[in-house]
């Protein structure tokens, strides 16, 4: 059988079960997810098994450290996958959901009601709990989900995938349902996104390569690429708030995309906050970059190159400039940001609400870092990625984002006139 045939037989078998998940109780769903949890729990000596092969294979391979570090598993990591998929299962359910109702002249009552989208494909690199994540909210939304990893996490995502369909299995529920494809040819991309007649939705969660293979999909997608994130930090912010924003925003995690990428520093508050923030910043590890008015106050700071200020390094390393007012910080983030996260630092009430209201972003924070995007701190328990989109969903997507809706109309009788 050719790899063409071989995925779209996999795909017309989770589209079947898309129907049978879309009518199955919120009990039987929750069931599934509760046995998920369970399931994941008692089996990490297994998980972090396969997360070895992994890793070793890229240490072997020289990948970069944000990669491995994005790709690792711990026993505290395991056990927030776990505790994501109960808190999923904790949520209302959103399939049935009355979003409106309202009657017509006519006696028509009309009614608009959330039901899946259908089966959904998550196209994803190295991140293993992008499986659970995925799969955990795409079921309670009543949608089937088309799992497809990158090569570098392939042990480990089979394994947290083989793991989700048991506790499908356990719930009586299609294992069909969270379908995993275990082959990393290039190809299966290709042969994803020309099967709109089986699969409704694309979710790629990626770089700039899964971007170019997904050009020209005839399949819809809601993306999750770039997160270039910034922060502004105002002349009237709190200097010590701004630092541990900054330290916080940077450096807890540097490998994720609501890490912050670039730094603004408003001119009357660079001399004293710069170099009490950059000392902070290379005690962590973290190469700074900066253009001319930085490197006068931060005296090791390399150059800034146009480059930088494009860049998502997902590593520690940060590029800092010094703006002349917030009008100069908003529209450096409107030409340099991907929308995903951005943050200000300020006391002044007026600089907070035009910030707000001007920077056209996912997620725009005030006097909080950027690390908060994430479907987990947003309380949807986990996520399937963050949306750069307009349409349909953006920022981090949790169950109702994984809807569509119907209308239905109640009538006794009415014909048109």
């Amino acid at each position: 059988m050719s790899l063409e045939n071989e995925i779209a037989a996999m795909l017309a078998q989770a589209r079947g079960a898309a129907r049978k998940l879309a009518l199955a109780s919120t009990e039987q769903k929750n069931a599934a997810l509760a046995a998920l949890a369970a399931m994941i729990r008692g089996s990490k000596s297994v998980i972090l098994g396969a997360n070895r092969i992994d890793l070793e294979r890229a240490r072997g391979s020289r990948l970069a450290r944000a990669f491995i570090e994005r790709l690792a598993l711990t026993d505290d990591r395991i056990e927030a996958i776990a505790r994501g998929v109960t808190e999923v299962a904790a949520l209302p359910d959103p399939v049935g959901a009355t979003i409106d109702t309202w009657e017509r002249p006519n006696g028509l009552r009309i009614e608009k009601r959330r039901v899946p989208i259908g089966l959904i494909a998550v196209i994803y690199e190295s991140r293993p709990n992008v499986t659970v994540d995925a799969a955990a909210l795409c079921l309670k939304a009543g949608n089937a989900v088309v799992l497809r990893g990158g090569k570098e996490a392939l042990a480990s995502n089979a394994c947290l995938a083989g793991l989700v369909a048991s506790g499908l299995n356990e719930a009586g529920l299609p294992a069909a349902a969270a379908t995993f494809i275990d082959n990393s040819d290039r190809e299966v991309v290709q042969i994803l996104k020309r099967h709109p007649d089986l699969i409704d939705l694309i979710i790629p969660r990626g770089g700039n390569a899964l971007k170019a293979a997904l050009e020209g999909s005839s399949v819809p997608l809601l993306p999750h690429f770039d997160g270039i994130c910034h922060t502004y930090v105002d002349a009237a912010a709190d200097l010590k708030m701004a630092e541990e924003i900054c330290i916080n925003a940077k450096c807890s995690r540097p490998s994720v995309c609501n890490a912050m990428e670039a730094l603004l520093v408003h001119r009357a508050a660079a001399e004293k906050f710069l170099p009490a923030l950059a000392a902070r910043m290379k005690k962590a590890g973290v190469e700074i970059r900066g253009d001319e008015r930085v490197r006068a106050l931060i005296r090791d700071a390399k150059p800034a190159t146009p480059g930088d200020w494009d860049a998502e390094y997902l590593d520690l390393i940060l590029a800092i400039k010094v703006v002349d007012s917030l009008d100069e910080a908003i529209a450096f983030i409107e030409r340099h940001g991907s929308h995903l996260a951005d943050a200000i630092v300020t006391r002044d009430a007026s600089a907070a609400a035009r910030f707000q209201h001007e920077v056209d972003s996912a997620t725009v924070y005030v006097n909080a870092s950027t690390r908060f995007t994430d479907g987990y701190e947003f309380g949807f328990g986990a996520e399937t990625g963050i949306s750069t989109n307009r349409l349909h969903a953006r920022g981090p997507m949790g169950l109702a984002e994984l809807t569509t809706y119907k209308y239905v109309i109640h009538g006794s009788g009415q014909v048109r006139g």
